[in-house]
């Protein structure tokens, strides 16, 4: 077998044992890392740590890989300003981290007969969320039920975060240029009274005769 030290070198090629010796001998292990060459090549080294740098790089691995779901949103045609603002903001969080958001309008009695009012909703979702989406399905009516489905843009979002990134490090930048507000203060008042030699009585004066 080929056999690597802990720091990386070329031991060169040797029997089995010779090599588990050599291992036992640095108080270290001897581990397969690539059993299908030829000759199969083995790395002297701590097996422990090995093994828990391995499952730290599967975890941010995990962390990074984001399985996209299919979130819903739902909508009445005579939505106030405040709540559509709201569920704006929850549609673009969706999007911004990789999953899709399905819009539902949701029409109760006789709204069904100004399905108009719930279109404009949706043709307005569209405008708002142009920076970070696409439009994936159109509107659809399924009975009281208008539907449409948005999935991420990835360059744009990805544009969105690089330009945040940008930002946050200038203004990070400009607070450390900053002053501190408690400077040291300047004396610019008169320089101190020079000394008076100290005595009981004070310096002596001639006196009169």
């Amino acid at each position: 077998m080929r056999v690597i030290g802990e720091d990386g070198a070329q031991l060169g090629v040797m029997a089995p044992a010779d090599a588990l010796k050599l291992a036992r001998e640095r108080g270290l292990d001897l581990v397969e890392v690539a059993p299908q060459t030829t000759p199969p090549v083995c790395r002297i080294l701590d097996f422990n740590k090995f093994r828990y740098e391995e499952q730290r790089r599967e975890r941010e691995a995990k962390k990074k890989h984001h399985v996209a779901k299919l979130k819903e949103v739902k909508f009445k045609p005579r939505i106030e300003r405040h709540d559509y603002q709201i569920k704006l903001a929850m549609l673009k969080r969706f999007l911004m981290r990789g999953d899709q958001a399905k819009v539902t309008m949701v029409y109760r009695g006789r709204e069904l007969t100004h399905t108009e009012l719930g279109r404009r909703i949706l043709d307005r979702l569209v405008e708002d969320l142009r920076s970070v989406s696409k439009v994936e399905r159109t509107p659809q009516l399924e009975g009281r039920f208008m539907t449409m489905v948005f999935g991420p843009d990835r360059e744009k979002v990805k544009q969105l975060e690089r330009q945040a990134a940008r930002q946050k490090a200038m203004a990070e930048r400009a607070e450390a240029l900053k002053m501190p507000a408690d400077s040291v203060a300047v004396n610019q008042g008169s320089s101190p009274a020079p000394h008076q030699p100290s005595g009981a009585n004070g310096p002596s004066l001639p006196q009169s005769s």
